[in-house]
């Protein structure tokens, strides 16, 4: 996307903390944290996680790292590489690398709930989630629909809004993970007016964008074709981006998601607002996947995440890419840096 205006940044916050939660115990994600445990970070972050598994994880790994457990209320020192900290959380049960078990869904619940309390409870601190996977929480018989979600009810936030992260692309959401038929009916003006006033918002605090200007999808073919391939553009996103321009919003749309995510489109763009899950995200996976960030908007902490899945046939395997996660820490502690982000939350 285009150079834009930004607001100026005064004199950041010193060492953030950053709380990484692995995921799925059986996944990729612990691979990721021990990798990233080798490197060295300007930051100071631990694991939120079970130390044991770590150990049996860098073991199969033939990783030699220190892992230490941190007391209540401890921070971990600066990172220097060859040393993990982690909070610890217990497994339910013993985890078979690859394989999942639905007993461990309430250990990855816990890990998140452990995290977010000790985030709340930290000046200057943020989370960063590995991957987990959603069905195996589900056959465990909890209702769960993803992290943004679940981060939401744990925060009481009203309206998370799920946006990924490219280099300069922003491609958000007006709807989360929701299956295809039930799209359009949740894509109401009052749904719709809420998400843009939070991505328009947080792009100002977070992302430090001084007027931010924002692409907003059509939800049918065409943007509808003028009503001949749908109504929802005239009935609900018109009416809807008519009112928030009225409210100083710069918003361009509704326009064909065919042809939005071209560079004449996006040269003077600040984000997009796709409609559903898989009419923005395919491309901004395509320009960036293995260094996308997730990062979750409307919530009172600052929260990133990796842009790809559990990967149970690389686990133990040592060809796992940790770009995603690097990256995905990376914001977050400049996300945190930036004096606006932190003040509003």
């Amino acid at each position: 996307m285009g150079a834009r205006i930004r607001a100026t940044a005064s004199t950041p916050n010193a060492a953030p903390l950053l709380l990484l939660t692995p995921g799925e115990p059986a996944g990729i994600g612990p691979d990721l944290t021990l990798s990233l445990a080798q490197r060295s970070w300007p930051v100071r972050w631990a694991a939120v996680a079970d130390p044991e598994l770590l150990r049996a994880r860098a073991q199969l790994l033939g990783i030699a790292i220190k892992i230490h457990e941190l007391e209540p209320g401890q921070r971990p020192p600066r990172s220097t590489g060859g040393e993990l900290w982690v909070s610890p959380v217990r497994l339910a049960t013993a985890c078979t690398p690859g394989r999942l078990d639905p007993r461990n869904a309430s250990y990855v619940l816990d890990c998140l709930r452990s995290a977010v309390a000790q985030v709340r409870a930290t000046p200057h601190a943020a989370l960063v989630t590995g991957p987990l996977q959603k069905s195996v929480i589900n056959d465990a018989g909890v209702a769960f629909t993803g992290h943004t979600e679940f981060l939401a009810e744990l925060t009481g936030a009203p309206m998370p809004v799920m946006m990924l992260v490219a280099g300069g692309l922003r491609v958000a959401l007006a709807t989360t993970h929701l299956p295809l038929h039930a799209v359009p009916q949740a894509i109401t003006q009052a749904s719709l007016t809420q998400v843009l006033r939070i991505l328009a918002s947080d792009l100002k605090t977070q992302f430090q964008i001084s007027r931010p200007r924002i692409l907003v999808c059509g939800l049918n073919p065409h943007a509808g074709e003028s009503g001949h391939l749908g109504r929802e553009e005239i009935d609900t996103i018109i009416p809807t981006l008519e009112r928030l321009r009225c409210e100083g919003l710069d918003l361009v749309g509704p326009l064909p998601a065919d042809t939005l995510f071209t560079p004449a489109h996006l040269r003077e763009a600040d984000a997009v607002l796709a409609m559903f899950h898989d009419q923005g995200l395919p491309v901004l996976k395509y320009a960036g996947f293995g260094r996308a960030v997730n990062v979750t908007l409307g919530l009172p902490i600052v929260r990133t995440s990796v842009d790809h899945g559990t990967a149970l046939d690389l686990v133990g395997s040592g060809r796992a890419d940790d770009g995603s996660l690097r990256a995905a820490m990376q914001l977050a502690a400049k996300l945190l840096r930036r004096p606006q982000a932190s003040a509003a939350r």
